[in-house]
């Protein structure tokens, strides 16, 4: 039985989320015990542009401080989300000849150098290499092929690239924090992990992550994934549509949408209205809640059509046996799931962080943990896997000491 702390941080356009968990593993097989979750609005972004660095690492800083008092613990690394859209993705495939007259680790390793070998822009750099699937001559759909006898070996690789100066950004903001990068993860895939279940991605499934500013899809077939977008709209779409249709400023457009939004305009009671601000200071108008739930019902009717037609236009929408799951922020929204339903036809539920988490698991059982708690299982596996990759357990003073040292010098 080994045991270590991991953490995950998700950088968001509006807020920061830090989650610290305990990770034990028995027989290879990882549990994360939630240890403290931190929060803090996120500064220095602009949609995925980074617009002041100094924000950014005070968000870090603010929401990692938090997470490491619920903890009671310091820790010393972070498995840190990327998105947007200066990360792309795609297949690669890798063939060689195998060595012996059986596949050997060395093989496996030589072909996933193979599948590796794509040519990259000089401004672009290798995020994740995934093994997808294996085949040995003619046999296809192997996990591990290691053992098996054959004379040819190929495997198919999911990559993921990035541009240099977004990871670049991210490193240094937790840099200057006081923290460091273990490992960049894309958010689809961590958020992923958080809310699927092994038998829907073996079935079929499409998560659907809405955050602040971008939509995330991943779509998982057979055990492996399939296809993986990040679309730009999210929270943040829902919230200048009020503030346009109810004419008032961002701020109360927000407000409206997580306290009053509804995604179907028939769940709400005519009658039902609430007061906001009118166009004279101090002044209060009545507004009907009907009208906050019609013109939300609208955009994410719209925003569900545009995920329903990149994953038809991908080839995986009639693949999904399990349906859809939704997470991120405004994934709450009550009659989300309901509406969603309509628009693909499929069976729809509301992801929360849940399978594999332990501890205080309740404090991340929202969906807009889902990609904190990813990373934070992200980091689970890969211990679980090399060992590695698990932060030093340390004392909030000599975090803090660490980060007074490196913002002086």
């Amino acid at each position: 039985m080994r045991s270590n702390l991991i953490a995950g941080l998700d950088i968001g356009t509006a807020n920061t989320c830090a989650v610290i968990g305990e990770v034990s593993v028995h027989e290879r097989r990882p549990v994360l015990s939630i240890l403290g979750v931190g929060q803090a609005p996120s500064g220095g972004l602009r949609g995925d542009l980074v617009t002041n660095i100094d924000e950014m690492t005070e968000a870090v800083r603010t929401a990692m401080s938090e997470a490491e008092l619920m903890a009671g613990v310091g820790v010393d690394r972070v498995f840190a989300g990327i998105g947007g859209s200066r990360v792309w993705s795609m297949s690669s495939m890798g063939v060689v000849a195998i060595g012996e007259d059986e596949v050997a680790r060395d093989d496996v390793e030589r072909v996933h150098i193979v599948a590796r070998a794509v040519a990259l822009p000089p401004d672009r750099e290798m995020v994740h290499a995934i093994p997808q699937e294996y085949k040995v001559d003619h046999q296809t759909g192997i996990k591990d092929p290691i053992g098996m006898s054959g004379v040819r070996l190929e495997s198919e690789v999911f990559l993921v690239t990035c541009e240099i100066t977004t990871s670049a950004n991210i490193t240094k903001a937790v840099n200057r924090a006081g923290y460091r990068v273990q490992e960049l993860v894309l958010e689809p895939l961590a958020g992923a992990r958080a809310v699927l279940t092994e038998d829907e991605r073996e079935v079929g499934v499409a998560m659907v992550e809405i955050g602040a500013n971008t939509t995330d899809v991943a779509a998982f077939h057979e055990g492996k994934i399939h296809h993986v977008a990040i679309l730009p709209f999210g929270g943040d779409t829902l919230t200048a549509d009020l503030m346009r249709g109810l004419a008032v400023p961002y701020r109360e457009a927000r407000t409206a949408k997580e306290r009053h939004a509804r995604a179907f305009a028939q769940m709400v009671d005519p009658r039902e209205t609430v007061d906001l601000p009118g166009p004279a200071p101090g002044q209060l108008r009545s507004v009907a809640c009907e009208l906050i739930a019609h013109i939300v019902e609208q955009r994410l009717d719209e925003m569900f059509g545009i995920v329903q037609r990149d994953l038809q236009d991908h080839g995986v929408l009639h693949k999904l046996g399990a349906g859809v799951v939704l997470t991120g922020g405004s994934a709450a929204i009550p009659g989300v799931v309901e509406l969603a339903q309509q628009i693909f036809a499929s069976p729809v539920r509301l992801g929360v962080p849940a399978e594999g988490l332990a501890g205080l698991a309740d404090t991340v059982g929202r969906p807009r943990f889902a990609v904190g708690a990813g990373l934070a299982l992200w980091g689970s596996d890969r211990f679980a896997e090399t060992g590695q990759g698990a932060s030093t357990r340390t004392s909030g003073f000599v975090t803090k000491l660490g980060t007074w040292l490196k913002e002086f010098f």
